[in-house]
């Protein structure tokens, strides 16, 4: 028998869906901290990025959702589900419903002390998904832009475009106004 870490992601999904508590162990203790990451980065909420990477993984092991290894990598369905319910958490706090009580206690502040920092989020925060995908992954995440292409399943090309654009776009955002100019 191959020692759980050295499984491949797929073998070990594989396995959890046959009921193998080790295998989702193994798993989320693999990607829970890179989804937690990659949540905080394209929220900027550690109480969101918590609720997304553990509901990641509550949907992994969910009766409605089967990730199908002929369509991609497991990594790729984590991180598309993640950012699935990132876009979620946004609809609803832009329409003003209530997400849950934990949103309500936002400790934003606590990890975002700087101005400097604030802005660069609240430019993020502006930016297309596809934008602050490709910036969170390979800026952020400092991953390259082969993984950034599979996560977001997009060509290399696209992952390149995206972020070039999303950089121009920040740059304009977080360039600072000239005194008595509105």
């Amino acid at each position: 028998m191959i020692a759980w870490m050295e499984q491949t992601d797929e073998q070990l999904y594989r396995q959890v869906r046959k009921g193998n508590r080790q295998a989702f162990a193994t798993l989320y203790e693999r990607w829970e901290p890179a989804l937690y990451r990659y949540a905080l980065h394209m929220s900027g909420n550690r109480v969101e990025a918590e609720e997304v990477a553990h509901e990641v993984f509550v949907r992994l092991i969910g009766p409605h959702l089967h990730f199908d290894e002929r369509r991609g990598r497991l990594e790729a369905y984590l991180y598309g589900v993640a950012r699935n319910l990132i876009r979620v958490m946004r609809r609803r706090k832009d329409s003003g419903e209530t997400v849950e009580q934990a949103f309500v206690h936002d400790i934003l502040g606590d990890l975002i002390r700087d101005e400097t920092t604030a802005a660069l989020y609240a430019a993020l925060d502006g930016l297309p998904d596809r934008y602050r995908d490709a910036v969170v992954l390979c800026d952020l995440e400092e991953r390259s832009y082969e993984d950034a292409a599979r996560i977001m399943a997009c060509p290399l090309g696209t992952v390149r475009s995206r972020l070039h654009r999303a950089r121009l776009l920040l740059a304009a955002k977080l360039r600072p106004v000239p005194q008595g100019v509105r």
